[in-house]
């Protein structure tokens, strides 16, 4: 279906909701039709809420973010999460913070159908006084005092992948980050992709298949759906932009012009990247780079 069916049948005002991606496969087409649509009250959860959620933040979709890290990766500051907890602008934000691996294990646990995920963190860490959903719990075997965080299973996870076939069985190769957890965690499940394949091309490949069709309730083709981000062999993480950010969201005036421009201003990702022009598409374009066949045969 397309982003704009998928986000309006699956992505509601007030839902849990995660856009994963570790630098790699960050579906901000999903997040600018969030913001076309005008979701409000959203609990955003990433383990690296960077320039998407800054987006979504500005927009106003947002009422609690859920992370581990947050900022411009490399440049700097998020500047419409800082206006949102420093100022209350466009409205109050929320923060719910976990180290890398406490985000990691509350999806393992949402996945895994587990009420916690025990670890051991946040020995010497200010985390548990501000969070007090870091808790702690006696290992039965050894008596060993071990950190816990809660189970997170979102109303929906959004992934981008490099392909699938038209039943969802979507195929991810290169950088993974935590989206399997994320998906398997959720109760609903939107899977974008740069490619339909046939289902025999899946079939030929089964160990790239990260999210079986079965947990997938939305495919949506959109190509360049990345972008800024990357996808492994199709385009370049466009560094560019995420430099030009800095800028562009320093103040609330010119990130809303840049988004009345980019996301108000355009109707797809289609017409997003026609805005943007041939010349970044010329840039980031992925160059052949081939990896060698397998033998699946008996």
């Amino acid at each position: 279906m397309s982003m704009r069916e998928a986000v309006s049948r699956f992505v509601h005002d007030g839902d849990v909701v995660v856009i994963e991606g570790f630098t790699h496969l960050i579906c901000f087409a999903a997040a600018h039709e969030i913001i076309r649509q005008k979701r409000r009250d959203l609990t955003l959860c990433r383990l690296t809420p960077d320039l998407i959620f800054d987006q979504l933040i500005a927009a106003g979709c947002a009422r609690k973010l859920v992370f581990s890290w947050a900022g411009n990766p490399g440049v700097g500051s998020l500047h419409a999460l800082r206006r949102a907890v420093e100022k209350g602008e466009p409205a109050p934000l929320e923060l719910e913070e976990y180290s890398h691996f406490g985000m990691v294990a509350r999806l393992s646990a949402g996945a895994a159908n587990l009420p916690f995920w025990p670890l051991r963190d946040y020995r010497g860490s200010d985390l548990p006084a501000v969070n007090p959903r870091i808790r702690s719990v006696a290992c039965p075997y050894t008596g060993e005092e071990l950190a816990t965080v809660p189970a997170l299973r979102p109303d929906v996870t959004i992934v981008h992948a490099q392909r699938a076939d038209e039943y969802g069985d979507a195929q991810i190769w290169g950088l993974y980050g935590v989206q399997k957890e994320a998906a398997f965690a959720a109760e609903r499940v939107i899977v974008v992709v740069e490619e339909i394949v046939p289902e025999a091309a899946v079939r030929a490949d089964p160990n790239r298949t990260v999210f079986p069709g079965f947990i997938v309730d939305a495919v949506v083709h959109e190509p360049w759906g990345a972008h800024p981000s990357y996808a492994q062999g199709y385009y370049d993480r466009d560094n560019d932009f995420y430099v030009g950010w800095e800028a562009i969201s320093k103040e609330s005036a010119s990130l809303q012009a840049w988004l009345n421009a980019f996301v108000y201003g355009v109707r797809d990702r289609k017409e997003y990247m026609e805005k943007l022009g041939d010349a970044v598409r010329d840039r980031l374009t992925a160059k052949p780079r081939m990896a060698p066949g397998v033998n699946y045969g008996f």
